[in-house]
């Protein structure tokens, strides 16, 4: 189940002043990653940006320095509150140029946008020339194909390593380009690590109480990470701790067990056990 080759990580950067504002709610990190998990993957990171040029241009700076895999949802339309593109070549030190395949499939998308209207296709009508600035993407770019409407996303490579993969705010859209990105480039780390988390229910016990345990099962179990949930409400164990550690299955079921007999040693009360 495991390789020399690192596998690599995943973040994701959600873009808009609707969702930081409250006008509409994210749905993107959910779906991300259950599209991560059902391939043996998992989400690193997260960040949420407003439609600001220069914040924006800084995440994007970090995440093509980060060697990660990234996935930035939203502003990369053409209207003036989408700045992604405009960011991406601030962020690359690059220029914006119209991308020749992209504009074959805009091109596309209009003239069955005419068809459909019984209209005569005119590529000189000013919103059909403005409709091919979302095809202009930084210089290097590569296209991600978009099955709902074809007009492209775009992916890009750092200096830093790190790649990211530029999709629209509009799940309809970003989520199957997502998964085109996935079993395209990233079809040889699925399942690599069988990935498991193995956690017991600790009743009446402090955090605090339990960090020098969970400090030790770490450092004696290298590649497992221990988690410590706490809950003061819980509707069928009322106040508790669920701990737990997480990596691949093979590793986590001898730290688990130490974690358990720490437990009993320290007179910890012990609910349920739970895999997922």
């Amino acid at each position: 189940m495991t390789s020399a080759a690192p596998i690599p990580r995943f973040g994701l950067i959600i873009i808009g002043d609707e969702i930081l504002s409250g006008k509409r709610q994210d749905k993107h990190m959910p779906k991300v990653i259950e599209l991560l998990t059902a391939r043996g993957l998992s989400l690193a990171w997260a960040r949420y940006l407003g439609d600001d040029r220069a914040a924006i241009t800084a995440a994007l700076r970090d995440a093509f320095a980060s060697g990660d895999t990234v996935f930035s949802c939203g502003g990369i339309g053409a209207t003036p509150d989408d700045h992604t593109r405009q960011c991406a070549a601030a962020a690359l030190g690059v220029e914006l140029a119209l991308h020749q395949q992209a504009r074959a499939l805009i091109e596309e998308r209009m003239r069955d946008m005419a068809r459909e209207q019984g209209q005569p296709y005119d590529p000189n009508r000013p919103d059909n020339v403005h409709r091919l600035n979302m095809g202009v993407f930084p210089v290097g770019a590569r296209i991600i194909p978009n099955p709902y409407n074809k007009i492209p996303g775009f992916s890009c490579d750092g200096p830093g390593g790190g790649t990211v993969h530029f999709v629209p705010g509009f799940p309809v859209m970003a989520w199957p380009m997502i998964e085109w990105v996935l079993e395209t480039f990233h079809a040889q780390d699925f399942r690599r690590v069988d990935w498991r988390e193995r956690s017991v229910i600790v009743f009446g016990a402090m955090e605090a109480a339990l960090t020098p345990l969970m400090e030790q099962i770490e450092a004696a179990h290298p590649g497992v990470k221990v988690f410590s949930l706490p809950s003061v409400d819980h509707p069928e164990y009322g106040r508790h701790i669920e701990l737990g550690v997480k990596g691949d299955d093979a590793q986590t079921r001898p730290a688990f067990a130490a974690l358990l007999d720490g437990l009993r040693a320290c007179g910890a009360s012990l609910g349920p056990e739970l895999v997922r």
